[in-house]
């Protein structure tokens, strides 16, 4: 190769920025931001303290930013073998369409503004917890956890799960049991969720080198652990009824979501090897997210219509 040509070949790392504001928008990884706003959302709503709509509505926007700063430096970190993954290989960073020093400081300049935002909007309880959390998935789990241990995801799955308990410690400045439940609730359901994704992804993570469960311990093993965890979660999204945070229509649903996933990681753990197509594991992966969403749109449902039958009036 000529180095007219290597040049032009590595032009896109290190020339001049073609990001676009897409670009930028798509570093801040809009799809996981949408969950991680509504877990917030539920927290917050959920605490048993009148809400003022604005300081609300600024506290979950503050809380969206910090997510989205997070997977900033999330793509700017894995830019590396993003470019490998052929799920991952358009992301601005990888593709050579946002240079990797402006999304870095893209990132910590959301990270810095949306703890303070969160700080001086709610209180400093919630601002820390906010930024404990984009410290966890950008440190913790990006540049250690994903690509030294198997466990990474299990261990990982934490960042995904404080939104609730951020969103509850900006409506009342303190943490409790009803918050924590809504953090094991996604906690436990964290590795079933991204193990089904790895069974049918798992060329993608070994070209990258990712020690996911699969690529580490086998197929048979992962389909093991992902069907031990569904067993696990299930009873603990009725648990918020169980101890009476929420009435028996929560439970129900809530039962019936945790049958269903029940159902389709069994369907997991009865694959054939001979499956080549990995149906069950991509069915299994598109219903954990209906159970997330279901459990928490319900748990929304059930504390807004306790309310309104309480009170006569919304909030």
């Amino acid at each position: 190769m000529s180095i007219v040509e290597q040049t032009s070949v590595d032009a896109p790392e290190v020339g001049v920025s073609e990001a676009t504001a897409g670009d930028f928008l798509a570093l801040l990884k809009p799809r996981v931001m949408s969950l991680v706003v509504f877990t917030a959302l539920v927290g917050l709503v959920a605490a048993p303290v009148p809400l003022d709509p604005i300081l609300a509505s600024i506290s979950v926007l503050a809380i969206a930013v910090g997510a989205g700063a997070s997977g900033a430096l999330n793509m700017w970190y894995d830019a590396d073998i993003d470019r490998v993954m052929s799920r991952t290989a358009r992301r601005p960073v990888p593709a050579g369409r946002v240079q990797p020093g402006e999304a870095l400081g893209f990132g910590l300049f959301l990270s810095l503004l949306a703890v303070l935002t969160l700080g001086l909007a709610a209180n400093w309880l919630a601002a820390a917890v906010l930024a404990f959390t984009i410290f966890f998935y950008a440190v913790v789990y990006t540049m250690w956890l994903k690509r030294w241990t198997p466990q990474n995801i299990v261990i990982g799955g934490a960042a995904g799960a404080f939104p609730p308990v951020v969103g509850w410690a900006a409506a009342t400045g303190s943490l409790s049991l009803e918050s924590l439940i809504l953090f094991a609730i996604i906690f436990l359901w964290t590795p079933p969720h991204f193990w089904a994704l790895a069974l049918f992804k798992a060329g993608d993570y070994g070209r990258a080198g990712i020690p996911m469960m699969p690529n580490v311990a086998g197929e048979a093993s992962t389909r093991r652990q992902i069907f031990a965890y569904t067993l696990l979660v299930a009873p603990i999204g009725v648990l918020p009824w169980l101890l009476g945070y929420v009435s028996a229509g929560y439970g129900l649903v809530a039962a019936a979501l945790g049958a269903g996933f029940i159902y389709y990681a069994w369907g997991v753990l009865r694959m054939k090897p001979s499956d080549t197509a990995m149906a069950p594991a991509k069915q299994m992966f598109g219903f954990s997210l209906i159970y997330l969403f279901g459990i928490f749109a319900a748990y929304l449902v059930d504390v807004v219509a306790a309310r309104v039958l309480a009170s006569g009036a919304f909030l």
